[in-house]
């Protein structure tokens, strides 16, 4: 069974786009490998988040991924800054990371370029926490996406470099693992992209979203003035709300408003009556286990205190042995 290990945003609810994009993937692979799931607080603090929002967001985020299907009982889902050994495996591999090929990695110099005012040392060092929170458990897979490609380069780097300047075959090369055809892309409301906060609040429909909240939301989304030939092909900003509708909705529903607009006969607005209806109905389970979850400390802490316990039980073993390799024994 090979170790797969996936870092969780610590900030920001999940969305459609999470769910079909990534968490229902998650849902099959814990079954199937040996799994870590992470909410990354650590990394949170380059942005210095006020220190009162941040344990509810992690607490959030927790919550809304038990709800989603994540079982403590097959995978490990923990608090990064509950494994401290990620702290130290940290320390050590930034001894064996050079400053230019840290300058050169992409995300620093966009996040410098953005964030002109916050040029932190844990920006700069971003990408050797990244790896020690992969090879702390010597992860064979991880789930990425294109715009995390290059850190898991590095990853493969910084493992490497340490297994040739000890000598040893410590830590494995961990791949990409994307899911290959099931990996299904959800559009934003915007009418191109994809689904994500960066792009707004209004971009996204979030499984914590009021069915008033998401009504509204789909009621603005972009449309065009309609079609002005019979079956012509649809334009990007309508295939977006047929794909929306291929993801919550039944397949006569689909093949009804499609008819209708090879027929020239479509009305967006009851096309988006009929999405936001889907939509509520979709995530209204979701909702209401989050509320129930979220209500229910007991649980919550109990999870937690589980997932620690399995992560240090791994994250121990490889700071022990790491710290032999280099040669940091006990007296």
């Amino acid at each position: 069974m090979e170790t797969v290990v996936s870092g969780i945003r610590s900030t920001g609810n999940l969305h459609l786009g999470n769910y079909f994009g990534a968490i229902k993937n998650f849902l099959k692979m814990q079954h199937e490998n040996n799994c870590y799931f992470f909410i990354a607080d650590y990394h949170s603090l380059t942005t210095h988040p006020n220190p009162s929002d941040l344990h509810d967001k992690v607490k959030q985020v927790l919550v809304e991924y038990l709800a989603c299907g994540i079982d403590p009982e097959a995978a490990t889902i923990y608090i990064q800054s509950d494994l401290p050994e990620i702290a130290e495996l940290y320390l050590l591999m930034n001894m064996n990371a050079y400053i230019g090929e840290l300058e050169r990695c992409t995300s620093f110099k966009e996040k410098i370029r953005k964030h002109s005012d916050n040029i932190n040392a844990g920006l700069l060092t971003y990408p050797v926490l990244m790896a020690a929170d992969i090879l702390i458990h010597r992860a064979h897979k991880v789930p990425v996406g294109k715009d995390q490609e290059q850190h898991l380069e590095m990853t493969r780097q910084f493992g490497n470099r340490f297994n040739r300047i000890y000598s040893v075959d410590y830590f494995p090369e961990p791949v990409a693992f994307n899911f290959g055809t099931e990996l299904v892309k959800i559009p934003g409301l915007d009418g191109s992209g994809k689904m994500g906060k960066s792009e707004g609040e209004g971009n996204a429909i979030f499984l914590f979203d009021t069915a008033v909240a998401i009504r509204k939301k789909v009621m603005k989304a972009v449309t065009d003035t309609g079609p002005t030939q019979l079956n012509q092909t649809k334009p990007e900003v309508i295939e977006n709300l047929f794909k929306l509708m291929n993801a919550v909705s039944k397949p006569d529903t689909i093949s009804y408003f499609d008819e209708q607009y090879n027929a020239m006969t479509i009305r967006y607005g009851d096309l988006k009556k009929q999405l936001a209806e889907d939509m509520v109905l979709f995530t209204a389970p979701f909702r209401e286990k989050i509320l129930e979850l979220l209500s229910n400390n007991d649980y919550i802490n109990k999870v937690v205190r589980q997932g620690a316990e399995k992560a240090h039980e791994s994250g121990r073993k490889t700071v022990k042995e790491v710290r032999e390799i280099i040669g940091l024994k006990s007296f």
